[in-house]
């Protein structure tokens, strides 16, 4: 079994979420930018909790040298609560340290919501 070809597919499938990539030729090209730009990453999301190990979403990542753009944030249909949102922003947090978290014109509201439930 290919690992690599399997995780590549799971994570196309969840940024398919988006409007913009459902069509393959953007999905393609999106997906050639985080695996040759070194300032770009993928993450697969799984919650801790998940018995069975399935993934729950992918976040895409652009890197800065203070700050960390969080380009694409997709779930799958049942985990789109604020609750999950927050949980992979939490792990994000402590995966980047200091650095500032912002988020694409998409992705702003779930971080702004997230940075207002942090405050209490």
């Amino acid at each position: 079994m290919n690992y690599k070809r399997d995780y590549q597919k799971i994570a196309m499938g969840f940024l398919s979420f988006e409007d913009d990539l459902k069509n393959l030729a953007n999905l393609k090209t999106e997906f050639d930018l985080y695996t040759n730009d070194e300032g770009h990453e993928l993450y697969l999301y799984k919650e801790t909790s998940d018995v069975n190990c399935n993934f729950s979403g992918v976040v895409g990542l652009e890197t800065g040298a203070d700050y960390v753009l969080v380009r694409h944030l997709d779930m799958s249909p049942a985990n789109r609560t604020d609750q999950d949102y927050f949980a992979v922003l939490d792990d994000l947090s402590a995966l980047v340290g200091a650095k500032k978290i912002m988020g694409s014109i998409d992705v702003t509201p779930v971080i702004m919501r997230w940075e207002e439930a942090k405050k209490g």
